[in-house]
């Protein structure tokens, strides 16, 4: 069988964590889901620093990102992660419950892959996640990893 891939979870709200948890350990969708709960975190995840500088060294398969998170928002991140070589080709889906044109137009303009807005029902939710997983987990194959790590 083959080697199921990391997930970046960046998100602060519980609810939300815990229902895209649940998408995707329904169907066995990642070998490991790293949960961080702002923008700094996420960035210090990619980057192997902070809490995260013992971490192995690697990029996850996929980043969910939502926008409106503490510290730093996902746009932001989106930018960082976009002009840092060693991350630019992570695929990322902006995964949020905003609805504005303008959220949308930013995601897309900075480099998101897609943008999904979160259901509110929570089998659609979990669907949603569940179908993302798949695709970006299993399904899509990323570039190799061929920018050396920054520590």
């Amino acid at each position: 069988m083959e080697q199921l891939k990391s997930i970046l979870l960046a998100e602060d709200n519980k609810m939300d964590i815990e229902l895209t948890l649940e998408g995707l350990a329904r169907y066995n969708l990642a070998n490991e889901v790293m949960v961080v709960k702002d923008g700094v975190e996420a960035l210090d995840y990619l980057r192997c620093r902070g809490k995260f500088h013992g971490r192995s060294v690697g990029n996850p398969a996929v980043i969910l990102l939502d926008i409106k998170m503490p510290k730093m928002g996902g746009l932001e991140v989106l930018k960082e992660i976009r002009s840092d070589p060693a991350l630019r080709a992570i695929p990322v889906v902006v995964l949020t419950s905003s609805k504005e044109e303008a959220d949308l137009v930013a995601s897309y303009s900075l480099g998101a892959n897609a943008y999904v807005v979160k259901p509110l029902e929570f089998r659609e939710f979990i669907r949603a996640v569940s179908q993302l997983g798949a695709f970006w987990a299993l399904l899509n194959e990323p570039p190799p990893n061929t920018a050396k790590r920054l520590r």
